[in-house]
């Protein structure tokens, strides 16, 4: 049992200085001590340490993922109308390829007719 309390007291430890040398705790001290030294709290004290710290303000927040939800219809109205377009696409090959085969096979079926001397005659 000691064990594993000496073993989370080293976890937390290197959590700790993990976080220090990363800047963490310098970074969010700064944004308590300014919430802290502000005259008038402001209504919010997490939106106004997320503004602290870099984020968006919910007002912003809001607005981009409004803005990400247009994108989205945007993208799947754009993949659906991409998917459409190879499928036809694909239509026009095979059709394209039929046609070369059948303007091939009639060719070959002339030239052998006349190898064979059977030469189509011109009732004209």
């Amino acid at each position: 049992m000691m064990r594993y309390k000496e073993e989370k007291e080293a976890k937390k430890e290197a959590f700790r200085k993990y976080l220090e040398s990363s800047g963490v705790v310098d970074t969010v001290t700064k944004a308590l001590v300014a919430l802290y030294e502000q005259d008038e709290k402001p209504s919010s004290a997490l939106e106004f340490i997320q503004q602290k710290l870099g984020g968006p303000s919910l007002c912003e927040y809001e607005k981009l993922q409004a803005e990400m939800s247009d994108l989205q219809l945007k993208y799947n109205e754009l993949l659906a109308t991409h998917q459409v377009t190879v499928k036809e696409l694909e239509e026009v090959k095979v059709s394209h390829t039929m046609a070369a085969t059948n303007t091939t096979s009639a060719a070959n079926t002339t030239a052998s007719e006349i190898a064979n001397g059977d030469v189509p005659k011109d009732d004209g």
